[in-house]
């Protein structure tokens, strides 16, 4: 079911297999301010997907047929800019972890309080601000509407997070970032992060800047922060 929205009104894709759990999801976000679309399971949402430009997702992790993981992979390799929240009964390591891998850009363990969800949601969109489309650093070419990177005729698609983390590395590479403020900037909630997710999602970008001719780098200062350099050749 579709509904006509002003354009200005954000998208948000809800894929919840519990009926009640989903009605109530639906009528927050609605609240909210989100057009809201719900699909039971990960084949609706991905025809729906193909045919709606989303904002944002909101995944339970056990759905029938295909998992939240799955389809979070999916989502992510047909949008890299929609924000994807997974939800999850579960609250083991490998399992958040497995989440983040699949490009998720956070997590959320029920039981939960609709706030909470609401907060890390206008974190993730917060980072949709109006600003400049292309930021270049060391002949690194960032696309901030397109959300890719690119250098020596190579261009790396990255997930939300890891683009977002790039980005605000390439929007202060006069400076040493810290940590908490990496936090505070991308996921917007410090209390409930761990420090160490900043280095999890570093490791992520440099895997993935490898294999882009750029002399741009991360580099780390010790017990203080990251760096976006440009090197000289």
């Amino acid at each position: 079911m579709h509904r006509t929205v002003d354009r200005v009104t954000p998208r948000i894709l809800v894929v919840e297999d519990e009926p009640e759990m989903a009605a109530l999801l639906a009528r927050g976000l609605q609240e909210e301010g989100y057009a809201v679309t719900i699909a039971g399971n990960g084949i609706d949402a991905m025809m729906l997907a193909s045919e709606t430009s989303f904002d944002a997702a909101v995944l339970d992790v056990m759905l029938p047929g295909m998992s939240g993981f799955e389809l979070c992979r999916r989502l992510r390799e047909e949008s890299s800019g929609i924000a994807i929240l997974l939800l999850t009964a579960r609250d083991a390591l490998d399992d958040r972890v497995r989440g983040l891998d699949a490009g998720a850009d956070d997590y959320l363990t029920k039981p939960f309080e609709f706030a909470e969800l609401a907060a890390r949601l206008r974190a993730l969109r917060r980072r949709d601000l109006i600003g400049a489309s292309r930021l270049e650093i060391g002949g690194l070419q960032i696309d901030l509407t397109r959300h890719t990177i690119s250098a020596g005729g190579t261009q790396l698609r990255l997930s939300r997070t890891e683009f977002d983390v790039l980005r605000l590395l390439a929007e202060n590479h006069t400076r040493v970032l810290p940590r908490a403020e990496i936090i505070d900037t991308i996921w917007g909630a410090a209390a409930y992060i761990d420090p160490n997710i900043v280095d999890q999602y570093v490791r992520y970008v440099r895997k993935k800047l490898e294999g882009v001719e750029s002399p741009a780098r991360i580099v780390a200062v010790r017990g203080v922060g990251f760096q976006l350099i440009a090197d000289s050749r």
